[in-house]
């Protein structure tokens, strides 16, 4: 009886030290994904580019092959684009090239009136910028009729509360004439950052305006304001 006594209690010391071990692993494996998650999140590695997004106006969803005959709808004013780099975009052909970018950017939306159901516009993100931890928010249009700020301000709402998980601040490029644009950033609190010189549909250079929104700036602002 008194070696089987020691051999239980050898055993059970083992069984206990096995487990001691099993738990420091777990624990381990844990921290350790904790903190690549961490990681991901802040380096924006993890960024879903194309999210379903609702508010209470509109809904944004990954844009479909099959949208095109209501996007193109929606684009043909050409009041739209007056004041664009590409003012002629309201032209079949011309809106062609814009939608097939934007189904291979795999970040473009179809954004749409819930009230209705139909699709009002599009809005994209892009150039995703890990290292430096920021993305670009752009190539977005609304019929006129949902213009007034109403609109568009849920929409960038929508889309700077999702950004702002993974990123530190997002970049808008606007054409320099686009004075309704600009003006409408500036509505929501982005800032000048600089001016660039890029090549245009044509292939001409333009000059356009960078602007920014920054996380710490963005929670800065009261929600809705």
């Amino acid at each position: 009886m008194g070696m089987l006594a020691v051999n239980l209690f050898f055993r059970y010391i083992v069984d206990i030290l096995r487990y001691i071990k099993l738990e420091a692993v777990g624990s381990n494996l844990i921290d350790s994904n904790r903190r690549s998650g961490s990681d991901r999140r802040r380096t924006g590695v993890d960024f879903d580019l194309q999210p379903t997004l609702k508010g209470d106006l509109i809904e944004l969803r990954p844009l479909r092959p099959q949208d095109f005959e209501a996007l193109f709808f929606a684009a043909s004013d050409p009041k739209i684009w007056e004041q664009h780099p590409e003012s002629d975009r309201y032209q079949r052909k011309v809106f062609q090239k814009f939608f097939d970018g934007a189904l291979e950017s795999r970040g473009a939306f179809a954004i749409i009136q819930r009230k209705s159901g139909r699709i009002i516009g599009s809005s994209r993100y892009c150039n995703l910028d890990s290292t430096n931890r920021d993305v670009e928010v752009g190539w977005t249009f609304l019929e006129r009729e949902f213009w007034g700020g109403t609109y568009n301000g849920e929409l960038k709402q929508l889309m700077l509360d999702h950004a702002f998980r993974f990123v530190d601040r997002v970049v808008f490029v606007v054409g320099e004439q686009n004075f309704r644009s600009l003006k409408a950033l500036a509505k929501i609190g982005a800032s000048f950052l600089n001016k660039a010189q890029l090549p245009a549909a044509d292939g001409t250079v333009r000059t356009n305006v960078v602007l920014v929104i920054t996380a710490k700036s963005y929670r800065a602002i009261e929600p809705g304001a």
